[in-house]
C-alpha cells in the first residue's frame, strides 16, 4: 500500500467498498428467487403466500458496533466470518404453514447453502419472540471472482411482525432492566398474536375446503392467466399434455 495517507485512504474505501456491494448482491439474488417463488405460486395454486419482504444492510457503524462485541477482527474476511447477518431480509407471510414451506422450498435449491436454521416459533425467546431465522451462503459472480456470501432470512406472519415491531419501538434504547410484570405483558401480547395467528390459519383451511366442495366440474373452455393476459388453451394441446388414463 502507498504511504501516501490520501492514496491509503482511498484504497481502504474502494476496498470497503466493494466489501459492502458483494452483500447488496447477494441480497439483490435472493430477492429474485422470492420474486419468482411468489409469482410461481401464484400463478399454480392462485394462492401468494407472502404478503411482503423487506430488506437491509448494516451499516459500517453497525457492522462496527456488533462486531466490538464479539470481539473485534483485524481484516475484512474475518469480518466476514464473524459477522452473518450483515446483508438481511424479511418476508411475512399469510399464516404460519407459508413459514414452513418457504423455508422448504428455499433450502431446496441447489446454489443456496443453508448453514443455520433458528426457529424460534417452535422455541421462543423468553419475551414471547416468534420467527424463523435462516442464514444461508449465496453465490456472488463479481468481475473477476465468485464469492460465497452469508444472507440472514427471518421468515414470520403478519401478526409476529406487528408484534415485533412494536416490541422494537416500546423498548428502543432502553438499557436498564424492564420490570417483571412489562416482561410478563410482552409475553401475554405475544401468545395472543400467535392465538390470532393458529385461529385465521384454520378458518382459512376450512375456507379453502369449501371453495374445492363447490368448484365446478371445470367443464368449458380452459384459459391461462399470465401476467394478467388470458390465454386460450386449443384442445388439442391439451390431449397432448393430459396425462394417460
Amino acid at each position: 500500500m502507498s504511504d501516501n495517507p490520501i492514496e491509503q485512504m482511498r484504497v481502504i474505501q474502494k476496498e470497503l467498498k466493494r466489501f459492502m456491494m458483494t452483500y447488496k448482491f447477494a441480497l439483490q439474488e435472493v430477492e429474485t428467487k422470492i420474486k419468482i417463488l411468489q409469482e410461481e405460486f401464484q400463478m399454480l395454486h392462485d394462492y401468494n403466500p407472502i404478503e411482503h419482504t423487506k430488506s437491509r444492510l448494516k451499516s459500517p457503524e453497525s457492522i462496527l458496533k456488533k462486531l466490538m462485541r464479539k470481539g473485534g477482527a483485524s481484516s475484512l474476511g474475518e469480518i466476514k466470518k464473524t459477522i452473518r447477518d450483515i446483508a438481511g431480509i424479511r418476508i411475512t407471510c399469510s399464516f404460519i404453514s407459508d413459514i414452513y414451506r418457504i423455508s422448504d422450498m428455499l433450502q431446496s435449491q441447489n446454489d443456496l447453502k443453508t448453514l443455520s436454521v433458528k426457529d424460534y416459533i417452535k422455541n421462543p425467546k423468553p419475551n414471547g419472540y416468534k420467527s424463523l431465522h435462516m442464514i444461508v451462503e449465496v453465490p456472488v459472480f463479481m468481475s473477476d471472482h465468485e464469492e460465497s456470501v452469508c444472507v440472514e432470512i427471518q421468515i414470520r406472519t403478519i401478526a409476529m411482525d406487528f408484534w415485533a415491531s412494536l416490541e422494537h419501538k416500546i423498548f428502543y434504547k432502553y438499557y436498564e432492566s424492564v420490570p417483571q410484570r412489562l416482561v410478563d405483558d410482552l409475553k401475554k401480547a405475544a401468545d395472543t398474536a400467535y392465538a390470532l395467528d393458529t385461529t385465521m390459519e384454520q378458518l382459512h383451511h376450512e375456507m379453502e375446503d369449501i371453495k374445492r366442495s363447490n368448484q365446478a366440474d371445470g367443464k368449458g373452455e380452459f384459459q391461462l392467466l399470465i401476467d394478467n393476459e388470458q390465454f386460450k388453451i386449443p384442445e388439442k394441446l391439451l390431449s397432448i399434455i393430459s396425462p394417460p388414463s
